[in-house]
């Protein structure tokens, strides 16, 4: 089997001002590094409303399209915009995940890497937050469960900030287990040890600035991994920021590209041992283009070895 590589034009038609750092390039820059590569190409589609509604209430998802602006740019809250262009980017990186999941479930695929924006991880139920509009990953993972009628899931976040927004949509439903890594303190400022929810599927590993790749994987190996073991999940998602590595101008982490190459490798090991290598790969964070491009190439490079095997 191959490896899908999910995206679309329209993720580059959504703008922000000039300076902003979740800008078109990052996205330009990721395909440019994935061109060549032995993958399954397939164009996201745009989110049905009734996945959308999975994890957002209808009145949110109507106030994102009443906010869309037909020329020039909106100012959703203090990080986050939208252009002409925005809402159908949304809309087509909602729908890329929940495609990569039919795709993955339904064997067309032996794993996929969603490359869309703008990213989903800080949405919350009624919130658009740090350059998020939907919850890519979590309406992934509800349309996993509910749609495919998979027992559990679980979702990786390795991205350098906190993932306010999937613990938020996905804390309540124990068929979900939800893991991030993430620099502390750093915005949004949540995610504490101690943010287990109610029914003790949240884990979240706050990290000190400064941390590098030895302390890194021995927090995954020692503390993460036997987790998602116990869980015995159905398919593993990624929310797959790149904002950790050393040259990220928004946090202070060191790692370095190596360490995205070895978690994919690793998480890789977990799908194949528990759910038959099933993995999605969502696009998050990430805002160095170098280092962004690289990271992510070097992270589809693992897919795709593993999703031929």
């Amino acid at each position: 089997m191959t490896t899908a590589l999910i995206t679309h034009p329209d993720c580059l038609k959504h703008e922000t001002p000039a300076g902003h750092p979740e800008q078109v390039a990052r996205l330009a820059r990721v395909l440019a590094a994935l061109e060549g590569k032995a993958l399954t190409h397939v164009k996201a589609p745009l989110a049905a409303e009734d996945d959308l509604l999975r994890v957002h209430p209808k009145s949110y998802v109507d106030s994102i399209r009443a906010a869309a602006p037909s020329e020039g740019l909106v100012q959703i809250d203090a990080d986050t915009w939208m252009s002409p262009g925005s809402l159908a980017a949304a809309h087509r990186a909602a729908g890329g995940a929940v495609r990569a999941v039919d795709m993955v479930l339904g064997g067309e695929a032996g794993n996929a890497f969603v490359a869309t924006r703008p990213p989903g991880h800080h949405a919350e139920r009624e919130t658009a937050m740090g350059f998020c509009l939907f919850g890519n990953v979590a309406l992934a993972a509800k349309h996993a469960l509910d749609h495919h009628g998979l027992r559990r899931v679980a979702v990786v976040d390795f991205d350098v900030h906190h993932g306010n927004g999937t613990q938020d949509l996905l804390e309540d439903d124990a068929r979900a287990f939800f893991v991030s890594s993430h620099q502390f303190p750093l915005w949004p400022g949540s995610g504490t040890a101690d943010e287990t929810g109610p029914h003790g599927t949240v884990m979240n590993l706050p990290i000190p600035p400064g941390t590098g790749s030895d302390e890194f994987r021995r927090l995954y190996e020692e503390r993460v991994f036997p987790r998602i073991e116990a869980f015995t999940p159905d398919l593993i998602l990624v929310s797959a920021g790149f904002d950790a590595h050393r040259a990220d101008p928004l946090a202070d982490l060191r790692l370095e590209t190596a360490d995205f190459t070895w978690i994919t490798g690793r998480l890789c090991d977990l799908a194949d041992s528990l759910c038959g290598g099933r993995l999605v790969s969502v696009m998050e964070g990430g805002y160095d283009l170098d280092a962004l491009a690289e990271s992510a190439a070097a992270h589809v490079d693992v897919l795709i070895a593993r999703g031929a095997g």
